[in-house]
């Protein structure tokens, strides 16, 4: 089978027009959970945090000194002409995204933007272009790339273990949603884009199936499905299982669950299915690649080992930087036996981040132009879904 093309455009291929930075000096825009796992893998990563900028100056200054940072920044104007800052971490609601990295950019920043990077692919083009012009970094955290066995993985595929693939098929389910009194920004689909379930999880899950096999979705046929029809009027933290009982409740336009079939451009059969009305499971982004000679699971939730399958026989390969990959071996942060998770696959994608600002052009890492493809994917899956239609994927 051929080897894997990677669709991750290193970061080399922008040219390099800045001073290269020895220890990043950061500021992040947002002040919910994933903006307090930035801050906590910009200071593993051997930064200084700045200042942070949440829902409005009073917001900002209690947030600085709740998690000990110096600067509760007015705005985020504040921030860019902060000439301090290296590096903006953007860790906003959705619709912000586009219009804060763009001005970071222009602002001389580096960026680092929470994904969907816009509720567009035209305007997540629009966001690569300015990067592009800019000559600054700008990643995605597609952070279940930095799993060690995700690279075990991936280096077993590009010696080719696993022969010409088969099928490639698994699911992403939450349950955080669940409940019809529990919402979030992120139900709201001016706030949160026009896709929920599939823009926020399921892009995940197609980024890695993508870049773990090397293969490109050429095509798709997609059906969404909105389980709870109205959800209170008021928006709340992700992931917090938040019920508003008492509010007014709206009618719901993003989807809870999404069922995709789907075409590699070498004809491999695709499927996945993405909820957040999955009662039980919390975070289980779990993928199977089926080859002629072998297969492999990972699932997130048991993130220290992967499941081989042979025709004659079944296999089981954990973490261990005494036989596993490179690659896997650089991402092992604690020796074998101690687990790792998900905080350590955001502080290497960070990690990853300030190497890119030194030079360096780590392997796998994330950049805005995996941002566009998976914008790409989301417009294709709605466009399939409304169609109920096989749909072409650009690029």
């Amino acid at each position: 089978m051929a080897a894997p093309t990677g669709h991750t455009t290193r970061v080399t291929e922008t040219p390099l027009r800045h001073p290269r930075i020895p220890r990043p000096r950061v500021a992040v825009l947002g002040a919910g959970m994933i903006a307090g796992v930035h801050v906590r893998s910009a200071r593993a990563a051997g930064a200084d945090v700045m200042g942070i900028v949440a829902s409005s100056p009073e917001r900002s200054r209690a947030v600085a000194h709740d998690w000990q940072i110096d600067v509760g920044y007015p705005d985020v104007d504040a921030v860019l002409s902060d000439d301090r800052v290296d590096v903006v971490h953007i860790c906003t609601p959705n619709h912000l995204h586009v219009a804060q990295a763009r001005d970071a950019l222009l602002a001389g920043k580096h960026v680092v933007c929470e994904k969907p990077i816009a509720t567009s692919a035209s305007d997540a083009r629009l966001l690569a272009d300015t990067a592009m012009a800019s000559g600054r970094i700008a990643t995605v955290p597609f952070v279940y790339r930095y799993h060690p066995v995700v690279r075990e993985l991936r280096a077993r595929v590009l010696a080719g273990d696993f022969g010409p693939w088969q099928l490639l098929h698994g699911s992403y389910l939450q349950d955080w949603l669940l409940s019809p009194a529990s919402t979030s920004w992120r139900v709201d689909a001016v706030a949160g884009g026009p896709s929920r379930a599939f823009a926020d999880i399921g892009s995940h899950w197609f980024d890695l199936v993508e870049w773990v096999a090397g293969v490109r979705i050429a095509e798709v046929l997609a059906e969404t499905a909105t389980t709870v029809a109205e959800r209170p009027d008021a928006g709340g933290p992700s992931f917090s299982g938040r019920s508003l009982a008492s509010s007014v409740r709206v009618p719901v336009t993003t989807e809870d669950a999404v069922g995709v079939l789907g075409r590699t451009t070498d004809g491999v059969l695709v499927s996945a299915t993405v909820s957040q009305v999955s009662a039980g499971r919390k975070n289980r982004l779990w993928f199977e690649l089926d080859g002629a000679d072998a297969s492999a699971v990972f699932d997130q939730e048991l993130p220290e080992s992967l499941w081989l399958g042979y025709g004659n026989r079944t296999e089981t390969v954990v973490r261990d930087p005494a036989s596993n990959s490179l690659e896997a071996n650089r991402l092992s942060l604690v020796p074998a036996g101690h687990a790792q998770g998900y905080l350590e696959c955001f502080e290497n994608f960070v990690k990853d981040t300030y190497a890119a600002l030194r030079g360096e052009a780590p392997e796998g890492l994330p950049t805005v132009l995996d941002g566009v493809r998976s914008a790409h994917l989301v417009d294709a899956v709605l466009a399939s879904a409304d169609r109920r239609a096989w749909t072409t994927v650009p690029g």
